[in-house]
């Protein structure tokens, strides 16, 4: 009698754990359970490419040949180092002309200063070397030729005096402007000499080379397009009617065309002028600091709506109950009952579809059920369940 006693407790164990082992499977299969919210309605997805955070284009300040290219597409260069050089032979020997001009104008103006202080200590005007003599001793001039013309009104000393001076002077200032037209010239020409080379304004690669080695190149020619790449932007063009729905600062999701990857982009600048030709806006997104891809990639923009649409929703694609000819979902009543129930679907984006009726915004269901869910099972711990992410 004890041994059957025993045999019978064994088995209704056994039961019991086999019972509270297919609850506890049951209850992992059903899903996780999360709260239906309505849709934003309006969305829109605008295309837009991937830019630089910064692009310059180099281009040709003189003529003449390149004799330089640093590198090739993709190639990383700090800044100030040089990209492209021009010929400058011509330059330089132009230099050469200037400086021999410049030490000239020295020279000259070195002359002038020193004529100007010997009059200022010896004047020319008591020169008695200077003074007609009539053939006569200089002391006949010095005593008697220079105080008979005085009187006469032959002479005035003081006047002569004066206009020595100032004829120095004048020629001190004239030898002065000689030297800073050479100087002025030197410098245009060492100006010219540094525009043979074009340097890197900042540090980033190069996006796109214009001109190769051996090339001819004439003023104003592209040579170089050179970005900053370590940050990127999506810029793209936005009709103007849904341009008000951004303000600088706002987070949008932009899907990359590497993947595809999906991220948060920033809006860092809306232009103040649409293009009156297509209407349109150019907007820069901020991209987050190392996502996939570079510049000239697409990518798509998507813009949030502005209302919400009663008894329209947007659950994840996961929500759906695998199988079956017609979309169903899990429904999750107050009391943990679960009703399997049919919907009508709508558009799918990325890992989101709406749901045009069948649901109501507040309702419960479950996420990844299992496919054999059926009306009728229980689920506990709807209290506080997870939120579908609202879309943007």
């Amino acid at each position: 009698m004890k041994t059957i006693m025993n045999r019978t407790s064994v088995v209704l164990t056994a039961v019991m754990v086999a019972a509270l082992t297919f609850a506890a499977t049951s209850q992992a299969q059903l899903g996780r359970v999360i709260q239906v919210q309505a849709a934003a309605v309006g969305d829109q997805t605008i295309s837009g490419t991937v830019v630089p955070f910064r692009e310059v284009t180099l281009t040709a300040q003189i003529g003449g040949r390149v004799t330089l290219v640093a590198g090739a597409e993709g190639d990383f260069f700090d800044r100030d180092e040089v990209l492209v050089a021009i010929s400058d032979e011509r330059l330089t020997a132009q230099r050469r002309q200037s400086l021999a001009e410049l030490r000239s104008a020295e020279a000259a103006m070195r002359e002038a200063q020193m004529q100007w202080g010997r009059e200022v200590a010896a004047p020319r005007s008591r020169d008695i070397g200077q003074m007609p003599g009539m053939g006569i001793p200089s002391m006949f001039d010095q005593l008697i030729t220079r105080p008979m013309g005085s009187v006469a009104g032959l002479g005035d000393p003081a006047i002569e005096r004066q206009a020595d001076l100032h004829s120095r002077v004048v020629g001190v200032d004239q030898a002065a402007a000689r030297w800073q037209q050479a100087r002025s010239r030197l410098d245009e020409i060492d100006s010219a000499i540094r525009d043979t080379r074009s340097v890197a304004p900042f540090s980033g690669l190069i996006m796109r080379k214009h001109v190769e080695e051996g090339d001819t190149v004439q003023p104003g020619q592209p040579l170089v397009s050179f970005g900053h790449v370590e940050f990127l932007r999506v810029e793209a063009d936005i009709p103007a009617r849904l341009v008000g729905r951004l303000r600088v600062g706002d987070m949008v999701r932009v899907t990359l065309d590497v993947g595809p990857t999906e991220v948060d982009a920033r809006v860092a600048q809306i232009f103040p002028i649409a293009d009156p030709q297509r209407h349109t806006v150019t907007v820069k997104f901020d991209l987050p600091r190392g996502v996939p891809g570079g510049p000239g990639m697409y990518a798509d923009v998507h813009l949030p709506g502005t209302e919400v649409s009663e008894g329209v929703v947007r659950i994840p694609l996961s929500a759906i109950v695998p199988g079956g000819a017609l979309p169903r979902v899990a429904v999750v009543e107050a009391d943990g009952t679960v009703r399997v129930r049919m919907v009508r679907l709508g558009a799918v984006q990325r890992d989101m579809i709406t749901v045009l009726s069948g649901l109501e915004p507040g309702e419960h269901i479950l996420d990844n059920p299992d496919a054999n869910v059926r009306s009728g099972e229980r689920v506990d711990g709807i209290t506080a369940p997870r939120t579908t992410p609202r879309f943007r």
